[in-house]
């Protein structure tokens, strides 16, 4: 069908980081292209370029579209072009219904007033399209993460799209969701229009891509045809990293002592249902330098349980025993937490993990200011000191400990977040998925950290929604199904099979 997209030579450079270096891209129409790299590889910044959030002007290099050359000078610009992107963070109003997202910015109106009949009428006939049994009056706010992706493409194709980009678009999902999103960009594909795939999930890029290009340091490595080029995971991970990775996990020879955190009887209500129990009598035990998973499904309630341990930041009416080296601990606030030496790193790092606004040093510190004070007063010295040591250690890439963390990809976004909470020297640190969204090569540096600190004899949980990871990093895993813990396993034990079994058994024990 011929090209449908090419970008020649683009160069972005931001306050000391070039992000893309000459990078030529090439795309067909009526395929799936997908973009790949590790995290600060370049691939959102050169979507941003294309889709005009970078206007002309600030990046040199072509863009050419359809045949022209085009100088987009916003995003109205690239959509008016037939160009819509889809954030990893979505951009919906959740107050207002999907039939007002769908159209927000695009009304269809009649003499100056909103014309809700067809507007309506249209959101029915979009969401029909991308398979979604929604009302089109319900509130965004009332429906899943999974069921706003389609919202979001639905609002795409009300544009008259053409070319649509989805940046990780499967990275909040659970396995349904994501199937069935695949199975709609498929469905788009045979409809005619042009997809741009960002994901670090190679299994669903191998997928559906009908070719690949790899990025890696801001510059182009290769574009794999399926088809045409030998195509398998290791081939495309050597071209992100620059390596061959024979081992997705680092190896560790435990070192397990005894038992140093404990948590018994945990129950747990819903904090705006007061009669709704999330968590429902849940024990676990974690040992010193042991690495304790929690696996499950979505809703499992795992990230309701970890927070309400976590200084009852989750939750009313909480009951049961939290017992640290051996001693009953109260735990009612955060602070608590911190101050007893137990520390939670978030799922949601961007909203709930950083100061998006605010650089790296005060990041890291922000925990931990007594450590760097005196006399009720800070330390500056001292802070940089620490900043510089932590962004050395954990190979945070940035300009500097003064860079915005807003600016960094999400793979050193979450290294900042560790590094608050290494420097906070806790003694049981919680882990919700610590690797959400971040690239392989990132990943392997993050577990090697992780194993690091459980040699140091660290008490680890780690919470995670791929099976993968739970298997190849934990010393023994507790499965969690609808609030309660409904297996305990070894590592000897442990399979995708007899967790899945566990989860099954529970649920047939329930009905």
């Amino acid at each position: 069908m011929g090209t449908i997209l090419e970008m020649r030579n683009i160069t972005k450079v931001f306050p000391g980081v070039k992000a893309l270096d000459n990078v030529n891209f090439k795309v067909e129409a009526g395929e799936i292209h997908a973009l790949v790299g590790e995290n600060g590889a370049g691939k959102s910044t050169l979507m941003n370029v294309l889709s005009g959030i970078y206007p002309h002007g600030t990046y040199s290099g072509e863009i050419i579209f359809e045949g022209k050359v085009c100088a987009f000078r916003d995003i109205k610009d690239s959509e008016r072009m037939g160009i819509a992107i889809i954030h990893q963070e979505l951009a919906l109003e959740p107050y207002l219904s999907i039939g007002e997202n769908l159209f927000l910015g695009n009304e269809r109106h009649k003499r100056g007033f909103i014309d809700w009949n067809r507007t309506h009428m249209e959101a029915r006939e979009l969401l029909k399209r991308v398979k979604l049994n929604e009302s089109s009056h319900t509130l965004i706010k009332d429906i899943g993460v999974g069921k706003q992706q389609l919202v979001e493409i639905a609002k795409a194709l009300a544009k008259k799209v053409k070319l649509l980009i989805l940046d990780e678009p499967t990275a909040a999902l659970n396995e349904e969701d994501s199937n069935n999103l695949l199975e709609l960009i498929l469905q788009l594909k045979s409809d005619g229009i042009t997809c741009i795939l960002i994901s670090h999930k190679l299994n669903e890029v191998m997928r559906v891509a009908d070719s690949i290009t790899i990025l890696r340091d801001g510059a182009t490595i290769e574009t794999l045809k399926v088809g045409t080029d030998v195509i398998d995971e290791d081939r495309i991970i050597k071209g992100m990293v620059g390596r061959t990775m024979v081992n997705r996990f680092p190896k560790r020879e435990p070192k397990v002592g005894e038992v140093a955190f404990e948590v018994r009887n945990w129950t747990v209500y819903h904090p705006v249902i007061p009669d709704r129990k999330v968590i429902k009598d849940v024990s676990i035990k974690v040992r010193k330098g042991e690495i304790v998973g929690i696996s499950g499904l979505m809703g499992a309630g795992r990230t309701e349980f970890a927070m309400s341990v976590f200084g009852k930041a989750y939750g009313s009416r909480i009951s049961g025993q939290i017992i640290k080296d051996g001693k009953p601990v109260e735990l009612n606030s955060v602070r608590q937490a911190i101050e007893h030496g137990i520390a939670y790193l978030t799922e949601d790092r961007k909203n709930a993990g950083l100061i998006l606004i605010d650089d790296i040093r005060h990041n890291i510190t922000l925990p931990s200011l007594k450590k760097i004070s005196r006399r009720m007063f800070i330390d500056e010295n001292k802070e940089i000191m620490v900043a510089e040591e932590y962004r050395s250690k954990l190979a945070i890439k940035s300009s500097s400990i003064l860079q915005k963390t807003g600016n960094l990809s999400g793979g050193n976004q979450q290294k900042v977040v560790l590094s608050k909470w290494i420097f906070a020297r806790p003694d049981v640190l919680i882990l919700d998925e610590p690797t959400r969204g971040i690239d392989v090569g990132a990943k392997y540096e993050i577990y090697t950290i992780i194993n690091q600190l459980a040699d140091e004899g660290k008490s680890i949980i780690f919470i995670s929604s791929e099976l993968p990871e739970i298997l190849g990093m934990c010393d023994r895993i507790y499965v969690m199904n609808e609030g309660r813990i409904v297996g305990e396993l070894s590592r000897e034990e442990a399979s995708s099979e007899s967790i899945m079994k566990c989860i099954m058994q529970s649920n047939r024990e329930v009905v």
